[in-house]
């Protein structure tokens, strides 16, 4: 972990109100009259990004993520307070506003350089020039696993032990000692030699009128006191007392409400609609129709969904009108082979000779697998306020970008976005799906239309009749055996590249492998969903590999082991998981255990599950997941992460589709898009590995595991080989008796 010291120039600026602030330093010159007005209260002065230290020796650490549920604001904030040597219960944390200010550099820093080491002169440089990438592309983003791997490691980390040192420093030079004798603890300076003690908050004046320590040391992990332990969340307190504050519930002086009705297929417009009976309704305020959509605002949202459902709008006819699910598979199917014909495989990796081999080998194991469109069924519905007023706009919501919101409603309503301030709230579930600024750019077009503040909540039907889905994908594959069983090729064609790039690559030794794609767009509109392309690729991969095992007559663990010999890590993260799951202990009929293993954002994660068949169909009884995230900086919000990851992917493993009928989707609600309830949830046990490589992600890496682990589990109780998601579309003819004969 030493390593990181290299990180970034870290400044500090200058006092007012008794308030030190630590950020990082953005050449040219120090931004404290930028920053300030943005994040200081009464009687507060902000210097530059991360730390405030006031005078009465509160830490208040700012961080540039939203909080969805995933308890980032705590986990950043003790990365942030372990380096400083805060005393954590004088810690506070605020989020970042949604200014170009705030524009997290940081996290694409972090992203883009990595580890790389950067020499102290460049540093200043380096992080400008970020902090102006994140300006252009409004990035205040938190999604990808990127908050702790990026943020945290490169922005929290530094800042705090610069602020640390800074204040060692300046308590030095007022006692007249030795700074290497200057001890910091829990939020005070001491000098034991002298008995000498004081606060931050006393030295935080002069701390801030300090020169920065370019590369300041960071702790090593035995020197960690806060990181690595699970303080309890500071989020979840308001969360079940009630007075935590939604997107949702938000309330505006004046404010009216309104519900819409989108095009049912994608790229429709709006071409009439009569709204004079619904215009006369008591209580209704507005019918105002946009380009795709028609929305009625008035004195409460029911007495809005009841008028806007009562219209009949009319809408264009599009190309996509015919389109099907089975018809975009065919799609698919006709891309892959014109690929193939004419030579056009857009290449993610080629090792060695696969097509070569797979001609000349003893045996070829062939297989096609695909998944559907998913919707993210976030339980808090989408939903955001707007008001406007004297060239102003104001927007409540809970938004995985809020500085994207902010720009984007800038857009579209043709002002500047200096005059659009954003309050973001905590989400009620996010995976993705709150990234998007669809319903807030359409909360504004519909408050100015309408002429008063608007809160537009879209009913649990629009939401997933109307959202930005994990595409449907399919992907095949050709493994070429030798006549010793050997796996000699692996060739695997999809379509559609996403993110992560490395999502379909295997960690298995097989000597050749070509991996390649072909593009086959539709009229379904895509948005990032949780772990993004590896929950598709996840399930392809490790379903696959399972049969190539079986087809060779090997126990799928053991073939693994063998061939992850070369990878320590890997190996050791699939040695725990079985190990806990009791991988060599015998099945009862009618069970099943399936294993999975898969690195994502930094984390590598292996899953095993237990099935069990009643009434012929599968029930997930136990989880067993194991993961090294290179260090856990909150075990307990790792293992909830796992936890969330795992339910969330065996919603979309065992229910989850999306289908698309006459161009639009069929699904509308809980009845007919299933989420996995509680009854149904299986015990789940997360075990986590310390290996101390650089620091992973844990809001992404544990949902591709699970849809093959139990997919292969299923083949172990039943012989009944899953290849397309959800599982709920198999039929088990399935006897205990006639499994056991």
């Amino acid at each position: 972990m030493g390593k990181w010291t290299r990180r970034g120039l870290i400044t500090a600026g200058v006092l007012a109100g008794g308030v030190f602030a630590v950020g990082v330093a953005i050449r040219p010159g120090r931004r404290q009259g930028e920053l300030a007005p943005l994040v200081a209260g009464e009687g507060e002065a902000m210097v530059n990004d991360w730390v405030l230290i006031g005078p009465d020796n509160v830490v208040t650490a700012v961080i540039p993520h939203s909080e969805m549920g995933q308890g980032v604001h705590t986990a950043l904030t003790q990365m942030l307070a372990d380096e400083l040597d805060a005393d954590w219960s004088m810690v506070r944390i605020r989020e970042a506003p949604a200014e170009d200010a705030y524009a997290n550099y940081a996290l694409g820093r972090g992203y883009i350089l990595g580890d790389t080491r950067v020499p102290k002169s460049l540093d200043p440089t380096i992080d400008g020039l970020f902090l102006q990438v994140g300006k252009a592309m409004h990035l205040q983003i938190t999604g990808g696993s990127n908050s702790v791997r990026n943020t945290g490691r490169v922005g929290m980390r530094v800042a705090g032990a610069a602020a640390r040192q800074m204040l060692r420093e300046a308590a030095a030079e007022a006692w007249g000692v030795p700074v290497q004798d200057v001890v910091a603890a829990a939020g005070r300076l001491l000098h034991p030699a002298t008995g000498r003690e004081a606060t931050y908050g006393q030295f935080a004046p002069a701390a801030g009128a300090r020169r920065p320590p370019v590369q300041p040391t960071l702790k090593r992990v035995d020197e960690f006191r806060i990181m690595g332990t699970s303080v309890p969340r500071r989020d979840i307190p308001a969360k079940v007392d009630g007075s935590a504050r939604f997107g949702i519930d938000a309330v505006v002086e004046g404010m009216k409400y309104a519900a819409v009705v989108n095009a049912p297929v994608f790229g429709a417009v709006l071409t009439s609609v009569d709204a004079d009976e619904v215009s006369r309704r008591p209580g209704v305020h507005a019918v105002v129709t946009l380009k795709d959509a028609v929305a009625v605002v008035a004195d409460g949202w029911w007495q809005a969904q009841q008028a806007v459902a009562s219209l009949r709008p009319q809408w264009s006819a599009t190309e996509a009108d015919s389109r099907s699910s089975e018809a975009l598979y065919k799609q698919f199917d006709a891309s892959m082979a014109q690929a193939l014909e004419d030579g056009r495989e857009e290449r993610d990796e080629q090792v060695g000779d696969a097509r070569g081999v797979l001609a000349n080998a003893a045996r070829v194991v062939e297989a096609t697998y695909r998944v559907p469109f998913l919707a993210h069924a976030c339980m808090e519905p989408m939903n955001a306020t707007v008001a406007l007023s004297d060239g102003a706009c104001e927007v409540w919501l809970g938004s995985q970008n809020p500085l994207g919101t902010k720009h984007d409603v800038a857009a579209a309503l043709g002002i500047a976005p200096e005059t659009v301030r954003v309050h973001n709230h905590y989400m009620g579930g996010g995976f993705g799906r709150r990234s998007q600024n669809d319903v807030a750019i359409q909360a504004a077009l519909i408050a100015r239309e309408a002429g008063v503040p608007v809160k537009l909540i879209w009913s649990r039907e629009e939401d997933i009749r109307h959202d930005h889905y994990r595409p449907a994908v399919t992907s095949r594959f050709r493994a070429g055996i030798a006549a010793d069983g050997r796996i000699l090729a692996w060739e695997n064609q999809f379509v559609d590249k996403h993110e992560p790039v490395e999502a379909p690559l295997i960690p298995y030794a097989v000597a050749n492998r070509f991996v390649h794609f072909t593009s086959s767009p539709t009229h379904v509109p895509f948005g990032p969903w949780r772990s993004v392309d590896h929950s598709q690729h996840g399930f392809f991969t490790e379903a696959f590999f399972d049969e190539v095992a079986a087809a060779v007559g090997r126990d799928p663990y053991e073939l693994r082991r063998e061939l992850l010999a070369d990878k320590p890590r890997h190996l050791a993260v699939l040695d725990l998981a079985a190990g806990k799951a009791g991988w060599t202990r015998p099945r009862e009929p009618g069970h099943g255990r399936g294993i999975a293993l898969q690195q994502s954002f930094g984390s590598i994660v292996a899953t095993v599950a237990e099935v069990a068949m009643v009434n012929n169909r599968p029930r997930v009884e136990r989880v067993v997941c194991a993961v090294d995230a290179g260090y856990a900086v909150t075990p307990d919000g790792l293992s909830a992460q796992m936890e969330s990851g795992i339910l969330y992917g065996l919603t979309a493993a065992l229910y989850g589709e999306i289908s698309i009928d006459n161009g639009a989707v069929l699904q509308s609600n809980f009845h007919d898009y299933r989420v996995v309830r509680m009854d149904e949830a299986p015990v789940i046990e997360v075990h986590i590995l310390n290996s101390g490589a650089p620091m992973g992600g844990g809001g992404e890496p544990g949902t591709p595991g699970i849809a093959p682990a139990v997919a292969n589990a299923i083949f172990d109780a039943t012989g009944h080989r899953i290849r397309e998601l959800p599982i709920s579309r198999h039929d088990f003819d399935y006897r205990v008796e006639e499994r056991e004969a």
